[in-house]
């Protein structure tokens, strides 16, 4: 153990992993990650390749495996080894723990038994997405993975048709398609919407437009990677200056001044004259 640095207390700690670049790690997780008398995980071997990748070694120290469909047994385990004085780290695949990954009912044991439970925030694919889409952020609803199926997928939507948030959805390459058509369906083509993927990797991408926009791109472009829709709160359809910004430069970074205005135009719906006008302020050197 490094001088100055002191030894963790007995508890439960929620590590925040990189969502991509391995490097999105805060300097306090890889200090608990190296002191951490037990390593849980969703993935024991992404968490290996963590751990190798910023050189910390177990040195002996148990590296567990635990997700949703863990037996009760598990959880006795690592409450076992706090109740004697040992320090828990659990890290899910990605991301923080508990935000669309497991950990709840462990945390829930943790503090039903009064053992302390700390967080250990970073990287969040909820928070990346959120502020690159150009939407609201100042109120914002997480809600998470969907249903599968489109009778259950659209009635979920239709819980959500008037919150006064941005929605954050995740889902997958394989359904994002039809997440956006079942969410046209639900309100309306118009409103708008970013679709973010491959947070923090090499092919990092947003998207940005009205709902039916990002279907017609999807369509010529197929996501690949984990994506996360947002979509803007409602009764705010209409187009701020900000928002008209944030669509054309993406489209600016692409095509030309003349595509570019002609797609924002057609997908916001606003004056092409107040669009081309923006666009070559927007252009000059």
């Amino acid at each position: 153990m490094d001088i100055g640095r002191s030894p963790l207390s007995p508890g439960l700690y929620l590590v925040a992993t990189p969502i991509g670049s391995a490097r999105d790690i805060t300097l306090r997780a890889l200090d608990v990650l190296t002191q951490a008398d037990v390593l849980a995980a969703e993935d024991t071997r992404t968490t290996r390749r963590l751990l190798d990748i910023h050189g910390i070694a177990l040195n002996g120290r148990p590296l567990r495996s635990y997700h949703d469909h863990s037996p009760l047994k598990d959880r006795a385990y690592f409450m076992e080894k706090i109740a004697a004085g040992n320090s828990v780290a659990y890290v899910s695949e990605a991301g923080t723990p508990l935000v669309a990954d497991p950990g709840f009912r462990l945390v829930q044991d943790a503090i039903n038994a009064g053992v302390s439970v700390v967080p250990v925030p970073g990287a969040s694919a909820v928070l990346a997405a959120l502020v690159v889409s150009g939407l609201p952020t100042d109120r914002f609803m997480f809600a998470g993975f969907l249903p599968n199926s489109t009778t259950a997928r659209r009635k979920a939507l239709e819980n959500l048709q008037v919150v006064p948030a941005t929605l954050v959805i995740y889902e997958s390459p394989r359904r994002i398609l039809n997440l956006i058509e079942d969410a046209i369906a639900t309100f309306g083509p118009d409103r708008p919407a970013a679709l973010a993927r491959e947070l923090t990797k090499t092919f990092e991408e947003c998207r940005r437009g009205t709902l039916e926009h990002l279907y017609h791109q999807l369509h010529k472009a197929p996501a690949r990677g984990e994506c996360v829709l947002l979509v803007n709160r409602a009764g705010e359809e209409v187009i701020s200056d900000a928002q008209l910004v944030t669509f054309l430069q993406s489209a600016l970074e692409t095509q030309s001044v003349k595509e570019a205005v002609a797609e924002v135009t057609k997908a916001t719906g606003l004056p092409r004259r107040q669009v081309y006008q923006r666009a070559l302020e927007l252009n000059k050197p």
